[in-house]
């Protein structure tokens, strides 16, 4: 779909999302924000209603009329992420708090299946601080090793230095899809493929993906894939993960309680099936079919339009901001995600994210909860800008200007 085309429809989708039509300091709202969290669409928010003002029950222990509706609703929930990743199995989904709280789980339940001391796990130098440190906390349990991906100067993963990592003792590759930094769409195809060849699993962090392009599990052959709802148009609290049934189904449960047993005597317990095993206590039934509805907005439009739009965005962005004095872009890799990470001169990230605020342009300054991915560039942090389907060019403009503005300001 060409620029002109998406513009017209453009103009329509961003009636759905009511907060871009609010005012920051009197001034039009430009959020450009969404890595960190995207803005919802009305449909989401009016299913959150909906579900508690009509079908609030707690599920699947009840045998009254809303108990059985709000547990048909969640299951079928489950079936549309299924679908939306193209999971074998809907038994495969697991709903989480997000994609934190998944890796935390197989970190947790693979270490303490498959792992013992001395044994390896690989992950890169861009990953999120949420797939760092569950890893080195299992490494202070269990003593295993943290080797780490180095990146090439494109902020590239070095695939040939992927490759050297490997050893007898490796035992899982954990690896995000797409930096929440950098905007670099690593070749996980190629990253799990390798790993398939030393019979070595595959974690792969999709938050920054799912919301921007198709995701196939069962093409790119992952072991395990998690995803948050409230990267994607829904809301906060929850998240997927995806693991092969094979993987799940020898793993031990991460929490214990309700809905995760079989039956349980002071003796002995005996687990439920998947995917209950892994879901203790009261699920956010409310939030998994608002979750949803997040999932039929955008299949709605179309995961190749969003992709098509967010990738004018960015090079229309970036081509703009190559043209102002003194700003540096961490980032060029060829395959890149609509991520912009930047530094102007020497003015501190803070100072720029603060002064664009009050121009009512919300972007993010920091580390961007990566903080050894900044280290390894010799900074302490970035300024980033990240687009979402409901973004314009004009936006991108005001955007522009404001980073303009400020240096000019503080210079």
């Amino acid at each position: 779909m060409r620029f002109q085309t998406y513009k017209k429809m453009n103009e329509t989708i961003r009636q759905d999302f009511p907060i871009l039509q609010r005012k920051v300091y009197n001034k039009s709202l430009v959020y450009l924000d969404n890595a960190a969290t995207t803005q919802k669409p009305r449909c989401v928010v009016e299913k959150i209603e909906e579900e508690y003002y009509n079908v609030n029950a707690n599920i699947h222990r009840g045998v009254h009329y809303l108990s059985q509706q709000a547990t048909e609703a969640h299951e079928q929930a489950r079936r549309r992420v299924q679908k939306f990743i193209n999971a074998a199995k809907p038994e495969e989904i697991i709903f989480t708090r997000g994609t934190t709280e998944a890796i935390n789980l197989v970190a947790s339940g693979f270490a303490s299946a498959f792992m013992s001391v001395g044994d390896e796990v690989i992950i890169s130098t861009m990953e999120h601080h949420s797939n760092i440190v569950p890893w080195q906390l299992e490494a202070a349990r269990k003593g295993i090793t943290v080797k780490v991906i180095p990146l090439n100067e494109a902020g590239e993963l070095n695939l040939e230095a992927y490759e050297r990592l490997f050893s007898e003792k490796t035992r899982l590759v954990s690896v995000s899809h797409i930096s929440n930094v950098l905007g670099s769409i690593n070749p996980i195809d190629k990253i799990i493929r390798y790993a398939h060849l030393h019979e070595v699993p595959v974690m792969i962090d999709g938050a920054q993906a799912v919301a921007h392009q198709n995701v196939d599990v069962q093409a790119i052959d992952a072991d395990f894939y998690a995803f948050s709802s409230h990267k994607i148009y829904g809301p906060t609290g929850i998240g997927v993960l995806y693991g092969k049934e094979v993987w799940l189904d020898k793993m031990p449960p991460y929490q214990g309680g309700g809905e995760m047993i079989s039956s349980v005597s002071f003796e002995k317990t005996k687990f439920n099936e998947l995917p209950f095993k892994f879901e203790a206590g009261t699920p956010d039934y409310i939030g998994s079919t608002a979750l949803a509805e997040a999932l039929n907005y955008v299949d709605n439009i179309g995961l190749t339009t969003i992709q098509t739009h967010e990738k004018d965005l960015l090079e229309y962005a970036t081509k703009r901001m190559r043209t102002v004095d003194g700003l540096r872009i961490f980032g060029n890799s060829s395959e890149k995600s609509s991520v912009i990470s930047f530094l102007v001169r020497n003015i501190h990230h803070y100072d720029m994210g603060l002064l664009l605020d009050q121009l009512g342009i919300a972007v993010r300054s920091g580390h961007h909860c990566a903080e050894p991915l900044h280290h390894s560039l010799g900074i302490e942090g970035t300024v980033r800008a990240s687009f979402a389907l409901y973004n314009t060019r004009s936006e991108v403009d005001t955007f522009i200007d404001g980073i303009e503005k400020v240096a000019t300001m503080l210079s």
